[in-house]
């Protein structure tokens, strides 16, 4: 098990991952505070709570959106599928999952941060 240091909103997170996805994790990171950044300079959310949840669905309605192309597409009749396009949509589900996965651990770890500051 790795450990990967991520920046969200100007704060640091600890982040354990699997081995060899350290990049992938400060990647996704990257992304998503670049979206929280887009978020928080359109002056909707009026606390970090709130730019936390804000920024979720923005994240939920990319993911959702491109599903829906996704499923849009026309697909082979069940076994034709070539190889390579099945193995597309399987790293896609992984990539999915790890995706949710951090998005997971963040929010527990933002709401935490929100709850302290609070109770401050």
């Amino acid at each position: 098990m790795a450990e990967v240091t991520i920046y969200i909103n100007g704060r640091s997170y600890d982040i354990s991952c699997d081995n060899g996805q350290e990049g992938r994790i400060v990647d996704l990171a990257a992304y998503i505070d670049q979206r929280l950044q887009q978020v928080s300079r359109s002056g909707a959310a009026y606390n970090d709570a709130h730019l936390t949840v804000l920024t979720a669905l923005v994240l939920a309605d990319e993911l959702f959106e491109t599903r829906e192309q996704l499923n849009a597409i026309p697909r082979a009749p069940r076994g034709a599928v070539a190889a390579p396009a099945a193995a597309s949509v399987a790293v896609n589900k992984e990539e999915e999952a790890a995706v949710l996965k951090v998005l997971e651990q963040i929010t527990k770890r933002i709401e935490g941060v929100a709850s302290r500051v609070a109770q401050a």
